[in-house]
């Protein structure tokens, strides 16, 4: 079971780490981490709102102590890579323990733990270090398993010993496989593990704590979550969409925080004196002295970096081009408001021609349902709002004479309710859009009370795995008021309800925070009564599952709601949309069968689940040769055909256009576009992220941004299909979609 929350992604102006941190951040943590009296007393406050507000109020007892037990060494060590069986019956005495420790404020055991697994991780890697030195058989027929999470921990030193020598020898012969020679693949592993270690000796106290946390607050449900100081300040600017700063998005590599990406018209833009791969190694406040950055932790540069709108801040930079003993510059600049317009709804429109007609299709992407919840309040009317900018654009799309509208939220975790809600209004008039029941059984209805439309013709909404929450209720809601079609794969099974406590109100001094719990206050359902809760959205068009059903979604957590329903709402359905879907779904049927790149993506997530299925890889050169040539042999066919086809695809015509053992294949949780590209690469580096060239990198992720998106096309289809349908015959058009004026015979 993956213990997948899915909280709204954080592409912020600059990169943000999901960890707390303490006051004054450390640049090695401390041998032996401790919990400090503010954690303790968080965690007692947050047990009270826990047990006592809950939509699934759980007492802290003994039976919820040993689900935190499981919960915590999950989460420390999910893959039993670290632990042996005997660690985990040193500890079994603390099993039932765990309510006493945090009702008697002394988290000493939790912390304990971690220090072992610190220890342990270190033995670890220093083995796998070890490994280097040595001659590696690749000629012996044997297995290493990929997914060890359902797996027993190792009985002994021998048998997890082993397991870290098959990681190795995998980690090498990718490296082999991809021609590097006996020396390079040496000295990448060795800083590889090195680094491994580096990262370990970074995290603090806050980030024990919050793992901790995170395991009590999931053994109750598991979209339940704790968030320190900081997660819970990154989290506010997910949601806003706006931060404070210079407009550089930073990473981590090696010990030196490097500019990733720089937002247009930035302070950090129009300083003129920063360019992608620079390297930070100093921050200043105004004029003040500089602070040496050189090995912190990202989210710790971070902090440094961002500051209220208006004040200054300088950066001591080793130029990218530039060797590390270059000349320093020092570049100053006045932090500003920053938008982060990546995460921020887009328009496309795809033209589709069928039988001599062009058809335009709107296509809206939406990665969040996002709000400034605060600019809201204080009556700012440009406050940022997912709803707003969509209307902007269904505007925008209006004067380019679409055919028909597709929201595309596929990946979208969700975000705020009443986004959902507003958004859902955009193509409903009034009326009920989702229903929540509290834990004391009240039912409230959420509507839509503007009258009108901003878009009045046909629509679709294209759903993944990882649409969830928000977009769960605005695509029910779509399907329930037969106001659009819904296509993709089944939705991520989320019908729940958070909302954020702030904590600090429970502390006596202002320099004390004990952060915020997200949690499940209601659970919401479909104005028909049902929920999304486990089955999620069923589309009405399905196209091929690209996601791991059985381990990502609602329906992989063993402690999730059940699936129920309740009286449906009052309201008058837009259309019905019944009579539309068997055609349509022969037409896409047919068309599909004769699509080479739609059958290849089949085939490739055919390959996926099988070695998912597997679950084993070989550690046989030979064996993984043949793989390998098999591969890029087919890969080139495609490329081949790709290539005599080029120009016969529809493109779009205006706007912006696992595990490491497995990254062979496409990984099938990926959005579509990384899938389609991941499966034309023919060779497998064997390095990661941060071991190849900044520019490859950034090389490699355009490549998956700019790749056909075989399922978008295929929705674009169905839609134009559908528009075609509806204006050839008015009188199937005035009986599906009666609020919609009958278009006329071509």
């Amino acid at each position: 079971m993956k213990k997948q929350m899915l909280i709204v992604a954080l592409a912020a102006a600059c990169a943000m780490s999901t960890h707390a941190v303490t006051a004054q951040p450390e640049k090695v943590a401390s041998t032996q981490m401790k919990p400090v009296a503010a954690q303790t007393q968080a965690a007692l406050w947050a047990s009270r709102v826990l047990g006592r507000y809950h939509y699934k109020a759980t007492p802290l007892d003994d039976a919820m102590s040993e689900k935190i037990f499981d919960n915590y060494f999950e989460t420390l060590d999910g893959e039993k890579l670290y632990f042996t069986q005997a660690d985990i019956d040193r500890f079994a005495p603390m099993r039932t323990k765990f309510d006493d420790a945090i009702n008697n404020e002394d988290l000493t055991q939790p912390f304990v733990i971690y220090n072992l697994y610190l220890q342990r991780f270190s033995e670890r890697m220093n083995y796998a270090r070890s490994l280097l030195k040595t001659k590696l058989d690749f000629t012996v027929d044997e297995t290493m398993q990929l997914d060890r999470e359902k797996a027993p921990w190792a009985k002994s030193e021998d048998e997890v010993r082993d397991l870290w020598r098959k990681r190795v020898k995998n980690d090498w012969l990718r490296l082999k496989l991809a021609g590097k020679d006996e020396k390079g693949i040496r000295e990448t592993l060795d800083k590889r593990y090195e680094n491994y270690i580096s990262r370990m000796k970074k995290l603090n106290n806050e980030d024990v704590f919050q793992w901790f946390m995170n395991a009590y607050a999931t053994a109750i449900e598991p979209h339940t979550n704790y968030m320190g100081p900081r997660s819970a300040d990154n989290f506010d600017i997910a949601m806003r969409l706006s931060l404070e700063g210079i407009g550089a998005v930073l990473q981590t590599r090696d010990d030196y925080t490097v500019i990733r990406e720089i937002v247009p018209g930035s302070p950090a833009d129009k300083s003129g004196k920063l360019k992608v791969g620079d390297r930070i190694v100093g921050v200043a406040q105004g004029n003040g002295a500089f602070t040496d950055v050189l090995g912190w932790r990202i989210d710790d540069v971070v902090q440094l970096v961002r500051g209220e709108k208006g004040s200054t801040v300088r950066l001591d930079v080793i130029p990218g081009d530039a060797g590390v003993d270059a000349k320093h510059v020092t570049v100053s600049m006045v932090r500003k408001k920053i938008s982060m317009e990546e995460q921020a709804a887009k328009k496309s429109i795809i033209q589709v021609k069928e039988g001599g007609v062009n058809r335009r299709i709107g296509i809206i992407s939406l990665p969040t349902f996002y709000q400034d919840f605060e600019a809201r309040r204080k009556g700012d009317k440009d406050f940022k709002s997912a709803t707003r900018d969509v209307a902007r654009i269904l505007g925008e799309l209006k004067k380019e004479k679409v055919d028909n509208v597709l929201i595309d939220l596929r990946n979208n975790g969700g975000g705020s309710l009443i986004e959902a809600v507003e958004l859902t209004g955009l193509f409903i008039d009034k009326g009920p859009v989702v229903q929540q029941r509290t834990a004391e059984g009240r039912v409230e209805v959420e509507s839509d009370t503007q009258a009108g439309l901003a878009w009045d013709g046909p629509m679709g909404v294209l759903i993944n795995r990882g649409s969830a929450s928000a977009s769960e209720i605005f695509a029910a809601a779509i399907q329930d008021y037969g106001r659009g079609l819904v296509i993709g794969e089944p939705s991520f099974g989320k019908g729940t309800v958070q909302t954020l406590i702030d904590l600090d109100r429970f502390s006596q001094s202002e320099k004390v925070r004990y952060g915020e719990l997200k949690m499940t206050i209601a659970q919401f359902f479909r104005i028909n009564g049902g929920t999304t809760q486990l089955r999620g959205v069923t589309p009405d068009i399905k196209l091929p599952v690209t996601s791991d059903i059985e381990n990502f979604g609602e329906s992989s957590f063993d402690n999730a709601l059940p699936w129920v329903s309740i009286k449906p709402a009052t309201y008058i359905p837009s259309g019905d949309l019944r009579e539309l879907v068997a055609p349509l779904q022969k037409r896409h049927e047919a068309r599909i069968a004769k699509d080479k790149e739609f059958q290849d993506l089949r085939e490739d997530i055919a390959e996926v689940m099988k070695l998912r299925k597997e679950n084993t890889i070989s550690l046989n050169e030979a064996v993984r040769r043949k793989e390998l040539d098999a591969q890029e042999a087919r890969a080139k066919l495609r490329e081949a055909r790709l290539t005599a086809a080029k120009g016969s695809v529809d493109e779009p015509v205006a706007g912006p256009g696992g595990k490491e053992a497995r990254s062979k294949v496409p990984e099938p949780t990926r959005p579509a576009k990384a899938v389609v590209a991941a499966r034309n690469t023919i060779r497998d580096d064997g390095l990661q992220a941060d071991e190849r060239a900044l520019s490859a990198e950034i090389a490699a992720e355009k490549a998956a941004k700019d790749a056909k998106d075989v399922l978008l096309q295929e929705a674009a289809h169905i839609l134009a299909d559908e528009a075609g349908m509806l204006k050839t015959d008015t009188r199937m058009a005035s009986r599906t979609m009666p609020y919609m004026a009958s278009g006329k015979p071509e």
